[in-house]
């Protein structure tokens, strides 16, 4: 059994949202009223690395705006087509770091678990577009594999749930995890990688939330927010509604072209970020994944962005530009010079 498709779904908003989403590209550019240019391109892209976008996420969009920025990075496009020089299937060189099925261990004290194979949005420059969950998708079974290979190794203090993203298992699925993570006594802290709450606000239930209240782990739960336009009343809420369960938040962010490649854009998500209660954590440069070169910023303008954040922004609303890279103990800061 795979357990983000366990048959017995609860009867919660955020499912039916899910199963609402957009799924073909013209159907979610009629939605915003736009023209239908080049949807063939848009057609091949989805069929290479498929399209999936909730409803709740498109309402952010300007209808009628092919630029916006929320669309920008769910829309697939031609762009995906091109496979420039340096751009790989496996950008990380995670397939080097997967001792067994489910489970990536490339950093001291800390492993990460594929929780679901699925995500709630494709987002196009995922560095995962191509990462093979049908061997690392391990079923309810499989979890006493998986996670005897943690138990065996005392210097794990930290297990990651990511994906795909974690938050598609249901409550009771996810509690169960969670408790077979906590009868390891050496684990401490549990740290969620999800999109969900951005995406599908709803999916921060009573339930979730009392789950990781009540853990004896020390949860983290770490987003995945990119614009300002991203934030809305819902998701601030179920933020919020994280917070007072005692989760600490955090936010990773991609400097990606054409969206939010400006200081400016990322001190508006910086100070929006803040009065949801989430820390600016991490801002990644891209991870050269094929398909997604359309996104990538040099690194020396990438470095001049960063110079005038740190310039105007106070500094805890700064988060770290890093780069990962491959067989580093940790990620790559990227600090300009002085």
């Amino acid at each position: 059994m795979i357990p983000h498709t366990d048959p017995q779904w609860q009867a919660l908003p955020w499912q039916q949202e899910l199963k609402e989403a957009f799924r073909r590209p013209i159907e979610l550019l009629d939605f915003l009223g736009l023209t239908h240019e080049a949807v063939s391109q848009h057609d091949l892209a989805a069929e290479a690395f498929s399209l999936l976008v909730p409803r709740p996420f498109a309402r952010r969009m300007k209808a009628g705006d092919p630029n916006d920025p929320l669309l920008l990075q769910v829309l697939s496009s031609g762009a995906e087509l091109n496979d420039p020089a340096g751009y790989t299937e496996d950008p990380l060189q995670e397939a080097n770091n997967n001792p067994v099925p489910g489970l990536i261990h490339k950093y001291h004290g800390r492993v990460l678990l594929i929780a679901a194979a699925g995500c709630a949005v494709n987002c196009r420059y995922c560095f995962r577009r191509h990462f093979d969950y049908g061997a690392n998708n391990p079923s309810r079974e499989d979890w006493a594999r998986t996670l005897k290979y943690v138990a065996r190794d005392s210097s794990i203090s930290e297990v990651i749930l990511s994906g795909g993203d974690p938050l598609l298992l249901n409550d009771d699925l996810l509690a169960e995890l969670i408790g077979r993570i906590e009868a390891i006594p050496h684990v401490k802290r549990l740290r969620i990688h999800t999109r969900l709450p951005v995406v599908l606000p709803a999916r921060v239930t009573p339930e979730l939330c009392a789950t990781l209240n009540q853990s004896r782990l020390f949860p983290v739960v770490v987003i995945h927010c990119n614009h300002r336009n991203e934030i809305d009343p819902q998701m601030t809420s179920a933020l919020r509604q994280l917070a007072e369960a005692g989760v600490s938040l955090l936010n990773q962010t991609v400097m990606l072209a054409g969206i939010n490649d400006s200081a400016d854009t990322l001190a508006a998500l910086s100070e929006a970020l803040f009065y949801a209660g989430v820390t600016p954590y991490y801002l990644h440069l891209l991870d050269r994944v094929s398909g997604a070169s359309q996104f990538d910023i040099p690194e020396s303008r990438a470095l001049e962005i960063y110079r005038q954040l740190l310039a105007t922004s106070s500094g805890y609303l700064v988060p770290k530009l890093v780069r990962e890279i491959p067989g580093k103990p940790s990620k790559t800061g990227l600090l300009p010079d002085g």
